[in-house]
């Protein structure tokens, strides 16, 4: 039995497509960008490539993201948490000083 995952539906458009040319121009790794779009890394190489957005122009730098690389999804979820707590933290001891005064 074969298992493919459900596509996520992320598609890069050609503005996307000038944003990863200037990644690629500055030195960006193909695999820290197609982290920060969510895309299989092979959407980026066919761009490098020119086998898709061969037309679209390159974006300045000033347009460009921070580089990579970028927080994982499993990182992203733990902060997350980590501040849902301190919310309840901080919520609790409004509670407290609103009761005290």
């Amino acid at each position: 039995m074969t298992y493919r995952a459900h596509p996520s539906g992320i598609t890069l458009t050609a503005a996307d497509a000038t944003i990863v040319k200037g990644m690629l121009a500055r030195g960006d790794r193909q695999h820290d960008i197609a982290a920060w779009y969510g895309v299989n890394g092979g959407r980026i190489g066919e761009i490098s490539t020119g086998q898709t957005f061969a037309r679209v122009e390159i974006a300045s730098t000033d347009k460009l993201p921070p580089p990579g690389p970028y927080v994982t999804g499993r990182d992203a979820a733990i902060t997350i948490q980590a501040l849902e707590t301190a919310r309840m933290a901080i919520d609790q001891a409004e509670a407290l000083l609103k009761r005290n005064v």
